[in-house]
């Protein structure tokens, strides 16, 4: 009995280890089945880790904060897509914007490098040599923030420099489009380092490309086939140079602007996108000639064939193009289209709108005056000038001299594209031009209509850059002396002024010839006339203050003299109306003459003179006659219409009771006085007219009867006749 439990203990203590070792080794497997357990549970996002491609490990894309965008885009170019994630379109863009960053950031821009394209730390890296960058925006989750920026739709493409945001691609959504995108942009970082042939591109999430196999697309790009070796040797000996002088920095070189492609080869209007608008318009400095559209508009179709005729006539003179707004509504809606078709001259990033006839005679006018504009300010001569002023009626010189800044120019150059269908523009430090206009300051702005000038009178320096306020001026002399009516400028011509309109036909041409050359001899004349009349109110006033000096002088009054010395000589225009001439083409307005007018041009050719403010016209001179084609005939008229009151009865363009209106809106304009007076003899008149019938309803009228009567009798009621009187009886 005492060997057995001797036996049963000692077995009892051997296997108390073994099942102490059981326990520890079951506790460990415990632990690493729940730690595994809380790594399963754990999500990890896939956009924190980092990816391969081309074998090169790419650290995760930047996601930009309210806490780290200003400090991550102040450096730099950032391309940022701000996006929110349940957006289904940002949800298909995602794996092209992935890889896109993939494709970028393991690139090698240098093709001479000895730095590999996995040492994406090196300064030849692509980071390092464009120090160009791409980051996301949840702005889902950060909606204050994409608010502030501006962020109106997803996803939204924005590029940043120095932190401040610079441009928004508008550009198709693809691959292919985003990366023409950033060709473009990089080229203007560093001419000349973008390959020749473009670029092969990955496909949406692929993980790999060959870059040296030839693009599917090649890119149409002008450039140097070693430029991006040269870039590269360009770059490191900038690096070389920066690290042996730290304190001091280089500028890099300005971008040169692409050479110029041919213009408009085949003669056809060219169909633009959103992307080739960018790309062949905005971006450049080619003159294009481009039309809105849309293709149900009825005026759209009209236009058409006279539009690509206009564009075949153009060929290799300018660039012509169209765009439907229909597939491309937010390019046209940058554009500010309102109305179809709209037409505009567009350099750079400027542009005119066209607004006149839409015949092809008037398209191919316009566009051949618009070619002028891509050549810049012309400098000319003596006798370039001389030969310019056969061909142009309105011209603007601008003299210059070795002073003169490339601020001055700079303003120049911006008011080319305004002048389009108006006038030209040219510069000149002709010693022979200065002597001729008498010009004895540099810079100096004038026009000449005719070989008359009218000049520019900046009131300080900086006046001559003042864009805006030089083409004000230049809109009040822009119109020839005697230009033509037409659609475009009717309002301008006609509006605030009497006009002498000729009416002629050129039909007849040598009466038209004719008849032209006695309205601009008429115009001139009438202009030499009011500055001789100008001229002598000045001296007259002179005169006078000189008059009052002396006397003041002579009696020793130094209260009189001083104010006689104060005396400011000045001649308010602004009472008198201006007189502008004109001409029309009869035969092409005959039946807005006829029903306006109610003249022929088939009975000769005619003259009337125009009120428009007033909607009135004279087409008779003081003999009763018409008012011819001659010069007589109109200058001895014009006095007579212009006089206040006029001297000749005017006839009405509009209604009667719209001639009535216009006919007392004008005797209040001119005698304000006399009018002022009517109404309130008017008024008073009303006013007792009105007390007078008060009193006479408040007495009871002729037989003394209450008010409460109103002037009748009642025969009924409880006063009344038929009531029985105050007996109360009733029958």
């Amino acid at each position: 009995m005492r060997i057995s439990l001797l036996a049963w203990s000692l077995l009892s203590l051997a296997s108390i280890p073994t099942f102490a070792l059981s326990d520890d080794i079951h506790e460990q497997r415990t632990n690493r089945l729940v730690k595994r357990a809380d790594d399963a549970t754990e999500e990890v996002d896939p956009a924190t880790l980092p990816t391969t491609f081309n074998g090169v490990e790419v650290p995760p894309l930047k996601e930009l904060t309210p806490d780290n965008f200003d400090e991550t885009v102040k450096d730099g170019y950032w391309f940022v897509k701000q996006y929110s994630p349940s957006c289904p379109h940002c949800q298909k863009i995602a794996p092209t914007w992935q890889t896109l960053y993939e494709y970028y950031y393991t690139s090698d821009p240098l093709s001479s490098s000895s730095s590999k394209p996995s040492d994406t730390k090196s300064l030849n890296s692509f980071h390092g040599f464009y120090n160009f960058h791409f980051a996301s925006m949840n702005c889902q989750a950060y909606g204050d923030l994409c608010k502030k920026l501006d962020v109106k739709y997803f996803p939204t493409f924005s590029l940043y420099h120095d932190g401040e945001r610079v441009e928004q691609y508008t550009g198709k959504k693809s691959m292919q489009g985003l990366s023409e995108y950033v060709e473009d942009k990089l080229e203007s970082i560093k001419p000349g380092s973008r390959p020749t042939q473009g670029v092969n591109l990955p496909k949406p999430g692929a993980s790999s490309v060959d870059t040296n196999a030839e693009p599917e697309a090649p890119a149409a790009k002008d450039k140097d086939p070693e430029a991006g070796v040269k870039a590269g040797e360009k770059h490191n000996e900038q690096l070389a140079s920066e690290e042996a002088s730290s304190d001091q920095s280089s500028t890099p070189s300005r971008p040169k602007s692409k050479p110029k492609g041919p213009i408009n080869p085949q003669g056809l209007s060219i169909p633009l996108t959103a992307e080739s608008f960018q790309a062949l318009v905005t971006t450049t400095k080619d003159p294009w000639f481009i039309k809105f559209y849309a293709p149900w508009c009825h005026h759209c179709q009209a236009l058409a064939p006279s539009w690509q005729q206009m564009a075949k006539e153009m060929q290799n003179v300018l660039n012509v193009g169209e765009v439907n707004c229909d597939a491309e509504p937010r390019l046209c809606k940058d554009a500010h289209v309102s109305a179809f078709p709209t037409m505009y001259f567009f350099r750079g990033g400027e542009r005119v709108e066209y607004n006149g006839l839409r015949g092809l005679g008037d398209l191919i006018s316009y566009a051949k005056k618009a070619v002028d504009v891509g050549l810049g300010v012309q400098d000319v001569d003596a006798t370039s000038f001389k030969e310019l002023e056969e061909k142009e009626e309105v011209i603007f010189l601008y003299f210059y001299d070795h002073a003169t800044t490339a601020e001055d120019f700079e303003a120049l150059e911006r008011l080319t594209l305004s002048l389009v269908g108006h006038g030209r523009l040219v510069k000149t430090n002709s010693a022979a031009l200065a002597e001729r206009f008498k010009i004895s300051t540099w810079p100096r702005l004038l026009v000449s209509r005719d070989g008359r000038a009218n000049y520019y009178t900046p009131i300080a320096p900086k006046d001559m850059r003042d864009f805006r306020q030089i083409l004000n001026w230049m809109r009040t002399v822009w119109l020839p002396i005697v230009p033509e009516l037409t659609a475009s400028n009717a309002q301008e011509i006609m509006d605030g002024r009497f006009v002498v309109l000729g009416i002629l036909s050129r039909g007849r041409s040598d009466e038209f010839l004719q008849s032209k050359r006695e309205l601009k001899n008429a115009a001139l004349e009438w202009m030499d006339k009011q500055v001789q009349l100008f001229q002598l109110e000045r001296q007259e006033l002179r005169d006078s203050k000189q008059l009052r000096i002396e006397e003041a002088e002579d009696r020793n009054d130094q209260r009189a003299l001083r104010a006689a010395k104060n005396m400011r000589i000045t001649i308010r225009e602004d009472d008198k109306k201006p007189v502008g001439f004109a001409w029309v083409d009869g035969d092409f307005w005959e039946r807005w003459l006829r029903n306006t007018y109610g003249i022929d041009v088939a009975n000769g050719e005619r003259v009337v003179i125009n009120d428009q403010d007033n909607r009135r016209y004279w087409d008779q001179s003081s003999s009763g006659a018409p008012i011819l084609a001659s010069r007589t005939s109109i200058l001895e008229t014009i006095p007579l219409v212009i006089a206040n009151p006029p001297k000749l009865t005017p006839k009405s363009t509009v209604g009667t009771i719209e001639s009535v209106f216009f006919i007392t809106r004008s005797f209040i304009a001119t005698h304000p006085i006399i009018s002022v007076i009517i109404l309130l003899v008017t008024v008073i008149a009303a006013t007792f007219l009105a007390r007078g019938r008060a009193r006479r309803a408040g007495r009871g009228g002729i037989l003394g009867v209450t008010s409460g009567s109103n002037g009748f009798f009642h025969l009924d009621g409880k006063e009344g006749i038929l009531n029985g009187g105050a007996t109360g009886k009733v029958d």
